[in-house]
């Protein structure tokens, strides 16, 4: 009887709850019904009284647009030319001025301009804000809207108003459209360092980066010449997940590089690194700033958490979100946010950012006057050697004075590099010193 009462019990206490739960979840549905009723009056009201005639698929692709945008700034409606040159970009190749751009308190925001476009000859930076185009106010407008009146033509020319920090006045840039051919990866050699430059996260990314390294790595006579490398991930906006994980991979040789986590725990995935470093375990510095967006976050954050590289630089920009494209009936698709990512230490970077192990800012060049550069000229070339009478060194063989003179040409264009990119000086110089090290520790 006691079983019995307490099964009967649980009935009833069950059917008490789900009652009210069922009738909130009817209510919820009806509401829904009703807020789509009123979109549809809305719209038929609009169809038969607007002042002007208007085109209904375009009214019905700016409600989704509007419903869409109004979840983040990354979420959007992509209209077919939209998603057509969405695809496009991802292959390495478009027309336009050449810049990643979000949108924050109303205004356009720079990302980064890319490497090479006419965004960056312009001298647009990370952080800058876009408020007119061609005079025109961007004030109000969605970020699709926005960026659509700073497409145009390849060869016409775009007048852009800027706010920047530590500028007191707006000010306009003028801008020519060009055809934008994207290098994923530059690779070069500076003294003894590879410095691998990715821009951007595409197709190429991969192939462009294993094929950079080994031709720098033979440039300099084998891997045994090679101090160390920089990976310079700075005013790189993103791109590809997977291509994110795939450079990753390339330094690992095992763990976690990062963890996406949706609304549903089940959705949630892991990547992790598989055997092999294309360097061999040689040191590595990584270069970042507020540019750095997106896929360039996961790769910072990867080799970061696994102590597999020296993070130096600015905070990143903090775009912890991944953003899946989904097609749509006639050739249109969906933008939608589905999921945070997290590095392998289990940190979001959602409106954080990677925090750089050494923080070294890069200072903005001032031009400098003649009388300066004269100065500076004059102060450099003094030296014994430039004095009357001065005594010989005779001392040195010719290969000892041969290896001085390389030493110094090595100091004089590691000192340019330096007033050039500081940062990457920087990075350059902590690897010297760790190569230093190794070889008086062996």
């Amino acid at each position: 009887m006691a079983a019995l009462g307490g099964t009967v019990a649980g009935i009833v206490a069950t059917t008490q709850i789900a009652g009210p739960l069922l009738a909130q979840e009817n209510g919820r549905s009806a509401s829904v019904y009703e807020q789509l009723d009123l979109f549809g009056d809305i719209f038929e009201r609009i169809r038969a009284q607007y002042v002007e005639d208007v085109d209904e698929a375009e009214l019905i692709e700016a409600a989704i647009d509007g419903m869409l945008t109004s979840l983040d700034p990354h979420s959007s409606y992509l209209s077919p030319d939209d998603a057509d040159n969405m695809r496009v970009q991802t292959r390495g190749e478009f027309g336009g001025l050449g810049i990643e751009v979000t949108q924050e308190d109303g205004f356009v925001k720079v990302v980064s301009p890319i490497d090479g476009t006419p965004a960056d000859e312009a001298g647009m930076e990370s952080g800058d804000f876009i408020t007119h185009v061609d005079g025109e106010s961007l004030l109000g407008l969605t970020l699709d809207k926005a960026v659509d009146l700073m497409r145009g033509p390849v060869g016409s020319e775009i007048v852009i108003t800027v706010v920047r920090e530590g500028e007191s006045e707006p000010f306009d840039v003028s801008i020519i459209r060009d055809t934008i051919k994207l290098t994923a990866v530059r690779t070069r050699i500076e003294g003894d360092t590879v410095v691998l430059r990715i821009t951007t996260f595409n197709d190429q990314t991969m192939p462009n980066l294993e094929a950079g390294l080994k031709e720098q790595i033979e440039a300099a006579g084998g891997a045994e010449n090679v101090n160390g490398i920089v990976l310079d991930l700075r005013n790189n906006p993103g791109g590809l997940l997977t291509q994110a994980i795939k450079v990753s991979d390339a330094f690992l040789d095992e763990g976690e590089i990062v963890s996406t986590r949706g609304r549903n725990v089940a959705d949630g995935e892991r990547f992790n690194a598989t055997p092999g470093d294309l360097t061999g375990g040689k040191p590595m510095v990584v270069l970042i700033n507020g540019g750095s967006a997106s896929a360039s976050e996961i790769v910072a954050g990867a080799l970061q958490d696994h102590r597999r590289a020296i993070v130096v630089g600015t905070k990143s920009f903090g775009k912890g979100s991944v953003q899946t494209v989904m097609p749509l009936r006639g050739d249109g698709a969906m933008r939608l946010t589905t999921a945070r990512y997290y590095t392998p230490s289990g940190r979001s970077i959602q409106a954080l950012g990677v925090s750089p192990d050494i923080v070294v800012a890069q200072p903005r060049r001032k031009p400098a006057t003649e009388e300066e550069d004269e100065a500076a000229t004059s102060a450099r070339s003094r030296s014994e050697a430039d004095l009357r009478g001065r005594l010989n060194n005779d001392s040195l063989s010719e290969d000892e004075v041969r290896q001085i003179e390389e030493d110094r040409a090595k100091a004089e264009k590691a000192a340019e590099l330096r007033e050039q990119d500081y940062q990457l000086a920087y990075a350059i110089d902590i690897l010297k010193g760790l190569s230093a090290l190794a070889t008086e520790n062996r």
